[in-house]
């Protein structure tokens, strides 16, 4: 196929492109080559904002296009912005699975939401969850709700994307754990760590991705990804210490004195625990083993770790503060 990448040069599309290239589909990535981008993604590159895509149309037209994967739309201007220039062929759109009312629960310390969530759980009431905060690179009315509203009438498949890890991770999932291991720490402060929150390896997504386009099963519908089975973020912990063959300890502290970078360790009342049973139906697609993934996601970190970050005084003390606390008899 000749495909679109609406994006496609980070973390998950950066996986597709690969992906996609090497059964020998040819791509065309469009992408506004930030500092994040990989420029050796390979495959034909149109640079320029998303905003300005229908400056770039007769390009696209050349292209033709016979299906779009959009990997990069956080609001809904992001799609109106290029709708005027996209030709009506398949589409797969990666959307996320923030949009359930338990992504409200788990950020606000509510139970909002029984499980397993499902594609027909209860969505967010309240819309633009990151307004206000200043997190890098998400806009105030990034709102994925907004994204799927405007793709499904286009007959796009939605894919709702889980916690994702492995390597080129920009979000660094696993860095809580491997930063500690590289200095060399023998106990890691955690609070209960009892969140169960669906996680995927980006090689398993990228298969998730390539199956919607080929099977074209989920066309005009919303489908969840992740892994089939889940475990706590304290036994997650363990796997990702076990894979860089480290043997320390994890140690329970008041969620108070919990290391900022430690904080999602805390009691949860909400639990982000996804069904895949759609995905696995419609599309006949399953992911690797979450132990063997978490493996290969841990020694590609660790071959890699993130350039320019190193430990501090400063983390030694709060981990430190954070351990001692632990000594008081009460947990909370």
């Amino acid at each position: 196929m000749r495909v679109l990448l609406l994006g496609g040069t980070w973390f998950l599309g950066r996986r597709v492109a690969e992906r996609l290239v090497e059964r020998g589909d040819q791509i065309l990535l469009a992408h506004r080559g930030s500092p994040r981008s990989a420029p050796e993604v390979p495959g034909e590159h149109l640079l320029g904002e998303r905003h300005d895509l229908v400056r770039h149309v007769g390009r696209i037209k050349e292209f033709a296009p016979e299906a779009i994967v959009d990997t990069c739309a956080f609001t809904g201007a992001d799609v109106d912005a290029v709708l005027p220039a996209l030709p009506d062929v398949p589409t797969v759109v990666l959307s996320s699975q923030d949009v359930y009312e338990a992504y409200t629960g788990l950020r606000s310390g509510r139970e909002l939401s029984p499980l397993p969530i499902t594609e027909e759980s209860a969505l967010r009431s309240e819309r633009y969850p990151y307004r206000g905060t200043g997190l890098p690179d998400v806009p105030d009315d990034y709102d994925k709700l907004d994204v799927e509203e405007r793709w499904l009438p286009r007959g796009a498949a939605v894919l709702r994307l889980p916690v994702i890890y492995g390597p080129h991770d920009w979000q660094r999932r696993e860095e809580p754990i491997l930063r500690r291991v590289r200095a060399g720490r023998r106990q890691i402060p955690v609070g209960m760590a009892n969140l169960l929150w669906t996680r995927c390896h980006v090689d398993d997504l990228a298969s998730g991705v390539l199956a919607a386009l080929d099977r074209r099963t989920a066309d005009g519908q919303v489908v969840n990804l992740g892994e089939t089975s889940t475990v706590t973020i304290r036994a997650w912990f363990h796997q990702i210490l076990a894979a860089a063959g480290s043997s320390a300890e994890l140690v329970r502290v008041p969620d108070r004195a919990l290391p900022e970078d430690l904080a999602l360790s805390g009691e949860q009342a909400q639990h982000l625990l996804v069904s895949v049973a759609k995905a696995q139906s419609l599309l006949g697609w399953a992911p690797g083993s979450p132990a063997t993934r978490v493996q290969d996601s841990v020694h590609w970190h660790l071959a890699h770790p993130p350039a320019g970050i190193s430990w501090t005084e400063a983390d030694t003390t709060a981990d430190e503060t954070a351990l001692a606390a632990s000594q008081s008899g009460n947990p909370h």
